[in-house]
Protein backbone atom coordinates (compact mmCIF):
# COMPACT_ATOMS: atom_id res chain seq x y z
CA UNK A 1 0.00 0.00 0.00
CA UNK A 2 1.38 3.40 -0.96
CA UNK A 3 2.10 5.83 1.89
CA UNK A 4 1.52 9.55 1.58
CA UNK A 5 4.93 11.15 2.07
CA UNK A 6 3.59 13.84 4.40
CA UNK A 7 2.13 11.15 6.66
CA UNK A 8 5.51 9.42 6.70
CA UNK A 9 7.32 12.60 7.71
CA UNK A 10 4.71 13.58 10.29
CA UNK A 11 4.69 10.02 11.62
CA UNK A 12 7.80 10.74 13.70
CA UNK A 13 6.36 13.90 15.21
CA UNK A 14 6.13 12.27 18.64
CA UNK A 15 9.85 11.40 18.59
CA UNK A 16 12.92 13.37 19.66
CA UNK A 17 14.69 14.14 16.35
CA UNK A 18 18.03 15.68 15.42
CA UNK A 19 20.12 16.58 12.38
CA UNK A 20 23.74 17.80 12.34
CA UNK A 21 24.51 21.04 10.50
CA UNK A 22 27.76 21.99 8.79
CA UNK A 23 27.14 25.68 9.45
CA UNK A 24 29.04 27.72 11.99
CA UNK A 25 26.45 28.85 14.54
CA UNK A 26 26.93 31.85 16.84
CA UNK A 27 24.67 33.24 19.56
CA UNK A 28 25.03 36.70 21.11
CA UNK A 29 24.01 38.04 24.52
CA UNK A 30 24.46 41.79 24.83
CA UNK A 31 27.69 42.57 22.98
CA UNK A 32 29.22 39.20 23.78
CA UNK A 33 29.31 36.04 21.64
CA UNK A 34 28.57 33.24 24.09
CA UNK A 35 27.91 30.47 21.57
CA UNK A 36 30.34 29.69 18.75
CA UNK A 37 30.12 26.20 17.29
CA UNK A 38 30.97 24.31 14.12
CA UNK A 39 29.46 21.15 15.61
CA UNK A 40 25.90 22.29 16.17
CA UNK A 41 22.80 20.20 15.71
CA UNK A 42 19.20 21.00 14.95
CA UNK A 43 16.90 19.31 17.46
CA UNK A 44 13.13 18.89 17.41
CA UNK A 45 11.58 17.88 20.69
CA UNK A 46 8.48 15.66 20.41
CA UNK A 47 5.58 17.48 18.69
CA UNK A 48 7.75 20.51 17.91
CA UNK A 49 7.59 21.60 14.26
CA UNK A 50 10.42 24.15 14.45
CA UNK A 51 13.92 23.07 15.48
CA UNK A 52 16.17 24.57 18.11
CA UNK A 53 19.94 24.78 18.14
CA UNK A 54 21.93 22.33 20.25
CA UNK A 55 25.67 22.75 20.72
CA UNK A 56 28.39 20.94 22.65
CA UNK A 57 28.63 22.35 26.15
CA UNK A 58 32.28 23.30 25.55
CA UNK A 59 31.14 25.68 22.77
CA UNK A 60 29.22 27.81 25.27
CA UNK A 61 31.27 30.65 26.81
CA UNK A 62 29.02 31.05 29.84
CA UNK A 63 28.19 29.38 33.12
CA UNK A 64 25.31 26.92 33.20
CA UNK A 65 23.35 26.19 36.35
CA UNK A 66 20.46 23.87 37.18
CA UNK A 67 17.02 25.45 36.84
CA UNK A 68 13.88 24.16 38.52
CA UNK A 69 11.36 25.98 36.31
CA UNK A 70 9.79 24.54 33.18
CA UNK A 71 6.59 22.75 32.34
CA UNK A 72 7.28 19.89 34.75
CA UNK A 73 6.21 17.33 32.17
CA UNK A 74 2.63 18.62 31.99
CA UNK A 75 0.61 17.87 28.88
CA UNK A 76 0.31 20.64 26.27
CA UNK A 77 -2.57 20.45 23.83
CA UNK A 78 -0.91 22.34 21.01
CA UNK A 79 -2.43 23.63 17.77
CA UNK A 80 -3.84 21.79 14.74
CA UNK A 81 -1.68 21.33 11.66
CA UNK A 82 -1.91 18.67 8.95
CA UNK A 83 -4.31 16.66 11.09
CA UNK A 84 -2.01 16.63 14.14
CA UNK A 85 -1.69 18.59 17.35
CA UNK A 86 1.69 20.31 17.18
CA UNK A 87 3.75 22.69 19.28
CA UNK A 88 4.22 25.78 17.13
CA UNK A 89 6.78 28.54 17.87
CA UNK A 90 4.34 30.36 20.18
CA UNK A 91 4.79 27.56 22.75
CA UNK A 92 7.73 28.75 24.86
CA UNK A 93 11.06 26.94 24.99
CA UNK A 94 10.52 26.25 28.70
CA UNK A 95 7.83 23.72 27.76
CA UNK A 96 9.76 20.49 27.17
CA UNK A 97 8.37 17.25 25.80
CA UNK A 98 11.49 15.14 26.27
CA UNK A 99 13.33 14.05 29.41
CA UNK A 100 16.12 16.33 30.47
CA UNK A 101 17.44 19.03 32.77
CA UNK A 102 16.53 22.73 32.41
CA UNK A 103 19.50 25.06 32.79
CA UNK A 104 20.06 28.80 33.19
CA UNK A 105 22.79 30.76 31.41
CA UNK A 106 25.00 33.23 33.27
CA UNK A 107 27.22 35.53 31.22
CA UNK A 108 28.62 39.09 31.36
CA UNK A 109 26.33 39.65 28.36
CA UNK A 110 23.31 38.83 30.51
CA UNK A 111 21.66 36.08 32.53
CA UNK A 112 18.89 33.98 30.99
CA UNK A 113 16.77 31.75 33.22
CA UNK A 114 15.75 28.35 31.83
CA UNK A 115 17.26 29.27 28.44
CA UNK A 116 19.08 25.95 28.05
CA UNK A 117 18.13 22.29 28.31
CA UNK A 118 20.32 19.20 28.66
CA UNK A 119 18.43 16.26 27.11
CA UNK A 120 18.71 12.79 28.64
CA UNK A 121 19.38 11.09 25.32
CA UNK A 122 22.42 9.04 24.32
CA UNK A 123 22.58 10.49 20.79
CA UNK A 124 22.67 14.03 22.22
CA UNK A 125 25.09 13.36 25.08
CA UNK A 126 27.28 16.38 25.73
CA UNK A 127 24.89 18.72 23.90
CA UNK A 128 22.75 21.52 25.28
CA UNK A 129 19.62 22.88 23.60
CA UNK A 130 19.35 26.68 23.57
CA UNK A 131 16.37 29.02 23.60
CA UNK A 132 16.59 30.96 20.32
CA UNK A 133 14.37 33.77 21.62
CA UNK A 134 16.45 34.29 24.77
CA UNK A 135 19.46 35.49 22.76
CA UNK A 136 19.91 38.96 21.31
CA UNK A 137 21.14 37.71 17.93
CA UNK A 138 22.01 34.51 16.08
CA UNK A 139 24.26 34.03 13.06
CA UNK A 140 24.56 31.24 10.50
CA UNK A 141 28.11 31.74 9.28
CA UNK A 142 28.05 35.57 8.82
CA UNK A 143 24.32 35.89 8.08
CA UNK A 144 21.82 37.08 10.68
CA UNK A 145 19.27 34.38 11.48
CA UNK A 146 15.78 35.75 12.23
CA UNK A 147 12.75 34.11 13.78
CA UNK A 148 14.06 30.64 14.56
CA UNK A 149 16.67 28.17 13.29
CA UNK A 150 16.14 27.27 9.65
CA UNK A 151 15.03 23.72 8.95
CA UNK A 152 17.15 22.18 6.14
CA UNK A 153 14.16 20.04 5.10
CA UNK A 154 11.78 23.00 4.92
CA UNK A 155 11.50 25.14 1.83
CA UNK A 156 9.28 27.72 0.21
CA UNK A 157 8.40 27.84 -3.47
CA UNK A 158 6.72 30.76 -5.24
CA UNK A 159 4.72 30.07 -8.40
CA UNK A 160 2.98 32.69 -10.55
CA UNK A 161 -0.63 31.98 -11.50
CA UNK A 162 -3.33 33.44 -13.78
CA UNK A 163 -6.15 31.58 -12.02
CA UNK A 164 -9.10 33.71 -10.91
CA UNK A 165 -8.90 34.30 -7.17
CA UNK A 166 -11.32 36.16 -4.93
CA UNK A 167 -11.08 36.88 -1.21
CA UNK A 168 -14.18 37.58 0.88
CA UNK A 169 -14.44 38.71 4.48
CA UNK A 170 -17.85 38.61 6.12
CA UNK A 171 -19.42 38.13 2.69
CA UNK A 172 -17.77 41.25 1.23
CA UNK A 173 -15.27 40.99 -1.61
CA UNK A 174 -12.00 42.52 -0.44
CA UNK A 175 -9.66 41.31 -3.21
CA UNK A 176 -9.88 39.94 -6.75
CA UNK A 177 -6.94 38.97 -8.92
CA UNK A 178 -5.73 36.87 -11.81
CA UNK A 179 -2.11 37.74 -11.02
CA UNK A 180 -1.54 36.02 -7.69
CA UNK A 181 1.69 34.40 -6.65
CA UNK A 182 1.12 31.09 -4.87
CA UNK A 183 3.58 30.42 -2.05
CA UNK A 184 3.94 26.74 -1.18
CA UNK A 185 5.40 25.90 2.23
CA UNK A 186 4.25 22.41 3.33
CA UNK A 187 2.83 21.44 5.74
CA UNK A 188 1.39 24.96 5.93
CA UNK A 189 -1.50 25.82 3.61
CA UNK A 190 -0.89 27.60 0.32
CA UNK A 191 -0.62 31.35 0.74
CA UNK A 192 -1.86 33.66 -2.01
CA UNK A 193 0.14 36.87 -2.48
CA UNK A 194 -1.78 39.51 -4.43
CA UNK A 195 -0.69 42.72 -6.14
CA UNK A 196 -1.65 45.69 -3.93
CA UNK A 197 -3.81 47.16 -6.71
CA UNK A 198 -6.01 44.05 -6.62
CA UNK A 199 -6.84 44.50 -2.93
CA UNK A 200 -9.37 46.90 -1.37
CA UNK A 201 -6.68 48.81 0.48
CA UNK A 202 -9.23 51.44 1.49
CA UNK A 203 -10.59 48.82 3.90
CA UNK A 204 -7.21 48.14 5.50
CA UNK A 205 -5.89 49.75 8.67
CA UNK A 206 -2.13 49.47 9.43
CA UNK A 207 -1.24 47.45 12.50
CA UNK A 208 1.73 47.78 14.84
CA UNK A 209 2.28 44.02 14.73
CA UNK A 210 5.53 42.65 13.30
CA UNK A 211 6.56 39.00 13.04
CA UNK A 212 9.68 37.27 11.77
CA UNK A 213 9.95 34.25 9.50
CA UNK A 214 13.30 32.50 9.12
CA UNK A 215 12.61 31.99 5.40
CA UNK A 216 10.77 35.18 4.40
CA UNK A 217 11.82 37.94 6.81
CA UNK A 218 9.82 40.54 8.74
CA UNK A 219 6.10 40.76 8.06
CA UNK A 220 3.98 43.90 8.47
CA UNK A 221 0.22 43.61 9.12
CA UNK A 222 -3.08 45.30 8.38
CA UNK A 223 -6.52 44.83 9.94
CA UNK A 224 -10.04 44.95 8.57
CA UNK A 225 -13.03 45.94 10.64
CA UNK A 226 -13.64 43.03 13.02
CA UNK A 227 -10.54 41.13 11.87
CA UNK A 228 -7.26 42.14 13.48
CA UNK A 229 -4.00 41.46 11.65
CA UNK A 230 -5.72 39.59 8.84
CA UNK A 231 -3.44 40.78 6.04
CA UNK A 232 0.34 40.82 5.86
CA UNK A 233 3.17 41.71 3.52
CA UNK A 234 6.95 41.38 3.36
CA UNK A 235 8.16 44.88 2.53
CA UNK A 236 11.85 43.95 2.64
CA UNK A 237 11.92 40.15 2.36
CA UNK A 238 14.83 37.75 2.58
CA UNK A 239 16.13 36.53 -0.76
CA UNK A 240 14.08 33.31 -0.60
CA UNK A 241 10.91 35.42 -0.72
CA UNK A 242 12.09 38.31 -2.91
CA UNK A 243 9.34 37.68 -5.49
CA UNK A 244 6.52 38.48 -3.06
CA UNK A 245 7.97 41.82 -1.95
CA UNK A 246 5.15 44.29 -1.31
CA UNK A 247 2.40 41.82 -2.18
CA UNK A 248 -0.50 41.23 0.22
CA UNK A 249 -1.67 37.92 1.65
CA UNK A 250 -4.72 37.00 3.74
CA UNK A 251 -5.02 34.39 6.46
CA UNK A 252 -7.21 31.90 4.63
CA UNK A 253 -7.99 30.42 8.04
CA UNK A 254 -10.08 33.57 8.70
CA UNK A 255 -11.09 34.73 5.22
CA UNK A 256 -12.91 32.94 2.42
CA UNK A 257 -10.89 32.22 -0.71
CA UNK A 258 -12.68 31.45 -3.97
CA UNK A 259 -10.37 29.94 -6.60
CA UNK A 260 -11.67 29.43 -10.15
CA UNK A 261 -15.19 29.77 -8.81
CA UNK A 262 -14.74 27.14 -6.09
CA UNK A 263 -14.91 28.20 -2.44
CA UNK A 264 -11.99 26.59 -0.62
CA UNK A 265 -12.24 25.04 2.82
CA UNK A 266 -10.60 27.04 5.56
CA UNK A 267 -7.46 25.21 6.75
CA UNK A 268 -6.92 24.32 10.40
CA UNK A 269 -3.60 25.70 11.61
CA UNK A 270 -2.14 27.53 14.63
CA UNK A 271 -3.60 30.72 13.08
CA UNK A 272 -7.18 29.43 12.98
CA UNK A 273 -9.72 31.22 15.19
CA UNK A 274 -9.62 29.92 18.75
CA UNK A 275 -12.79 28.19 19.84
Amino acid sequence: MSIRLRDLLMGELESLRHEPTDERIRGVLGDRTVVDSTNAMLVWEPRRIVPTYAVPVEDIDAELSAETSGNGGRAVEGSPLAGRRVLDPTVPFSVHTSEGEPLSIHSPGGDREAAAFRPFDAELAGYVLLDFGAFDAWFREDELNLGHPRDPFHRIEIVRSSRELRVEVGGEVVAESSHAYFLFEPPLPVRYYLPPEDVRRDLLTPSDRKTFCAYKGQASYWSLEGEDDLVWSYLDPLRDAAEVKGRLAFFNERADVVLDGKRLDRPMTPWSPRR
